[in-house]
């Protein structure tokens, strides 16, 4: 089998997770940047110039090779990822950011609801349910303000800041990354200040700016939609072209794992951005497989354990491992002779049967041309997940999520 190393220097507890731009936005199961900047330091091939992640969610692998002067590519099907990806890896005039933020406070002085030009809020789901009507006023006068006042380089950097505010002076209970509102008797004396909120992380974003400015090094990064599933396209990434990949993939369907859709949908619907409602549908094993494509001797007997124990749930995990396998191969024909990848993956368990997605992700770049270097195993105190999690999706039903991350690390042959 793939040969594990444990290793507690990679846990980093004591670290600042919030750096640079890491510091923009909080999202779900967020690689913490020490460990995407020690795999590249450690593991780029010589002559390292281009570097991917399949699966960017909030750009902390784009972030950390544009610092150490390598240019990146990344893709995520998740529109509030690519707004975050984008921003965070952007070099934006801080004078200018610095500027427009005071234009806006500026009109926060003089806010009055009868100002707000667009009191349509049926893009929002249940928005009465989710929100109070001055919150409503208040963020929509925000946008107005982003759309109207800024000029549109900038906009994007101010959305990132208020699409966190969306989340946070809506009724969702704190906590939980998957959609659930709060007790009445908390609801009545939740008064938000919904500027402030807003002022307080762009204050915050800004001075993750300046921190990264001081990297500016010619090197950038170029944030895509494609999905890896189906297929890389060659006017992007030719085959063999790759010199490394570092990611952290989804450990499973977003529906029973990590809900980044549910999580992502405030923003995703406060846009307008396409598929907001149905997201966690189109990630990775959201679709159920009517016949599976992959193989594996490496997780087979669990995989038997489970299809025992719950068919339904076995033919769920199935469709998650087969849609990851198409993702490997159509990464695997991107990378160079020589180059790296370095795989951040966790084993779940299903049916209380551990799924080891570290021997799976092993086995699958093997058949096609790698070799196995090492696994790293560190534990994980300041992962951005919650501690405990709710896989039946019924409420108050919890089991205590992973502690551990799997680091695999193999070179193209």
């Amino acid at each position: 089998m793939f040969k594990r190393k444990f290793d507690k220097y990679w846990n980093f507890e004591t670290s600042d997770t919030k750096e640079f731009t890491h510091c923009y936005h909080m999202y779900p199961a967020m690689m913490i940047p020490q460990v995407a900047r020690k795999l590249i330091a450690d593991n780029k091939p010589k002559h390292c110039n281009i570097l991917l992640d399949p699966y960017m969610g909030s750009g902390t692998s784009l972030v950390e090779a544009n610092i150490l002067g390598i240019n990146a590519i990344g893709t995520d099907i998740n529109p509030l990822a690519r707004l975050m990806s984008k921003v965070k890896t952007t070099h934006y005039d801080l004078s200018e950011i610095s500027y427009w933020y005071s234009e806006i406070c500026m009109a926060f002085t003089f806010y009055s609801p009868a100002d707000v030009k667009d009191t349509n809020f049926e893009r929002v789901s249940n928005y009465a349910f989710w929100y109070s009507e001055d919150s409503l006023y208040r963020l929509t006068f925000i946008t107005q303000l982003i759309n109207e006042r800024v000029p549109y380089e900038y906009q994007d950097f101010f959305r990132v800041a208020l699409s966190e505010t969306v989340r946070e002076v809506s009724f969702t209970r704190n906590g939980e990354f998957k959609r659930y509102r709060m007790k009445q008797d908390r609801i009545d004396v939740f008064k938000p200040d919904v500027f402030k909120n807003f002022e307080m992380k762009v204050i915050r974003n800004m001075k993750g700016l300046m921190a990264f400015n001081k990297y500016e090094n010619g090197a950038n990064s170029i944030i895509c939609d494609f999905n890896s599933i189906y297929g890389i396209p060659n006017d992007i990434i030719a085959d063999g072209s790759l010199d490394m990949v570092v990611t952290s993939p989804p450990y499973g369907d977003s529906h029973t794992t990590v809900a980044y859709g549910q999580f992502s949908r405030w923003a995703n619907e406060w846009f307008g951005f396409a598929n907001a409602k149905n997201l966690d549908n189109l990630l990775m094993g959201g679709q159920k497989s009517k016949e599976c494509t992959f193989t594996t001797e490496s997780i087979k007997p669990e995989l038997e354990e489970i299809r025992v124990l719950d068919p339904k749930r076995y033919n769920e995990v199935l469709s998650f491992l087969d849609d990851y396998y198409f993702s490997i191969m159509n990464v695997a024909k991107k990378v160079r002779y020589g180059g790296r990848i370095c795989y951040v993956v966790g084993n779940r368990r299903v049916k209380n049967v551990q799924i080891n997605l570290d021997y799976f992700t092993a086995e699958t770049f093997e058949r096609f041309g790698f070799k196995h270097e090492i696994t790293i195993v560190r534990d994980i105190p300041n992962k951005r997940m919650p501690a405990k999690n709710s896989p039946s999706n019924v409420v108050g039903a919890k089991v205590a999520t992973m502690s551990n991350e799997f680091i695999v690390i193999m070179t193209k042959q």
